[in-house]
């Protein structure tokens, strides 16, 4: 099985998959293509180290937050609002003082879109 074992490897792949790119680009490129092919294989192939090399974790809930916070345009009063709990309930959440009620945990997940894996810590 052919896959990248270095960084440098790795590094070359990545390189060689900015190169195609630009040639894979458009309605007028087959999908067979030789560039399109040797695309998909690269980027499997890079995938399969990142996997291995740079795992991305599950966010945390207070980060989370804080994204949805940045996204919709609301600061942590207005959270808390949107909510129905109290500013001063909502920092202790935010500073990781206390974790939120499984009523809470719901609400965070339909009001701010939060998946329920991450709303309840799992």
């Amino acid at each position: 099985m052919v896959q990248i074992k270095t960084e440098a490897q790795y590094n070359a792949a990545l390189a060689r998959i900015e190169e195609l790119l630009p040639l894979t680009w458009g309605d007028d490129v087959p999908e067979d293509s030789p560039e399109n092919l040797e695309l998909a294989l690269l980027t499997d192939l890079v995938a399969d180290y990142e996997d291995v090399h740079y795992p991305v974790g599950t966010p945390s809930l207070i980060d989370t937050i804080r994204l949805r916070m940045y996204e919709m345009g609301l600061n942590q009063q207005k959270v808390a609002a949107l909510l129905g709990i109290s500013a001063p309930r909502m920092s202790e959440i935010m500073n990781g003082k206390t974790e939120p009620s499984l009523a809470l945990a719901r609400t965070m997940c339909q009001k701010l879109n939060i998946e329920p894996e991450i709303a309840l810590g799992l």
